[in-house]
């Protein structure tokens, strides 16, 4: 009677375990249905929409996040710089290239634990489309970097991994169906304090 008693409290513990492990490692994973990957960024179109997979919905609702609807634009994350390294603060960093028609479109820093990276100072969080130099052939190109930079500088401060967020706002390419075709401009490290 015993044996039995704690076989089955063995395997009772061994299935709640087992089963809340993987759902908290399904709600803190990166990974998502349906993600689109173009260069070093991704892009999670069905995020915050009811065609969202059950495990987005979970993480979406614990986050507390505001997604964009399909008409409204699209966000783009890069954790990753062109060689596959991931970004860290200490390093200087280039974003360069062309970007895809759009009314408007930030470029921000978030850490490693999802918290805005403001910089010390007045200086702004973001930079944004309007406030853009751009270079003759309307392509843009910025410094991600803790030391400032002339022109367009994206000021961070801080130690460790960090994630880039593009939110591209009232663009065609966030209710289209050809998202995976859009160019990106890639992340290039420049440089490293240590």
């Amino acid at each position: 009677m015993l044996k039995t008693i704690f076989l089955t409290a063995l395997t009772l513990a061994i299935a709640l375990g087992a089963g809340a492990g993987s759902v908290w490692l399904a709600l803190d994973g990166d990974f998502e249905f349906d993600t689109v990957e173009i260069g070093n960024w991704t892009a999670y179109p069905q995020r915050g929409t009811p065609q969202a997979d059950p495990y987005s919905k979970a993480r979406f609702s614990r986050e507390a996040d505001l997604a964009l609807g399909h008409a409204e634009g699209l966000v783009f994350i890069a954790t990753r710089d062109d060689a596959g390294e991931p970004l860290r603060l200490e390093c200087d960093y280039r974003i360069e290239g062309s970007l895809p028609p759009a009314r408007f479109w930030t470029l921000y820093a978030r850490d490693a634990d999802g918290q805005l990276i403001a910089p010390e100072g007045n200086r702004a969080a973001a930079l944004h489309s309007y406030a853009m130099l751009r270079q003759t052939d309307d392509t843009v190109s910025a410094v991600v970097s803790r030391m400032p930079s002339p022109g367009n500088w994206l000021a961070v401060r801080g130690t460790g991994e960090f994630r880039l967020i593009l939110t591209l706002y009232d663009t065609a390419v966030a209710s289209s169906a050809r998202v995976a075709e859009v160019e990106l401009p890639p992340v290039r490290r420049e440089a490293c304090d240590g």
